[in-house]
């Protein structure tokens, strides 16, 4: 799947993407749990970006300059921004 496929509130079979940057890694806490987020940006292989949410463990995991490939994964919208993410099902491995 390439970024220009993606539509807001649907899933994402799989996607491969590159990260060009990584923001700062913050706590969160709320009514369902608490946690690690950090937003990144990634780009396909047409040079397309995307906003990345990385969750908990994931934060650590990646790096600028990664390979990642998100399956299972689920597209939202934030701000009129697509993001992705592995969401509570998906996987997200880094090549």
């Amino acid at each position: 799947m390439k970024v220009s496929e993606l539509k807001p509130r649907t899933p994402v079979p799989e996607i491969t993407l590159e990260i060009v940057s990584k923001g700062e890694t913050r706590e969160f806490a709320n009514d369902r749990g608490s946690g690690k987020v950090c937003s990144a940006a990634g780009k396909d292989e047409d040079g397309t970006e995307v906003a990345i949410s990385l969750w908990n463990e994931q934060c650590d995991q990646v790096k600028e300059g990664d390979k990642v490939k998100i399956e299972s994964g689920w597209c939202s919208e934030y701000q009129g921004q697509k993001q992705v993410s592995s969401g509570k099902m998906g996987k997200l491995t880094v090549l």
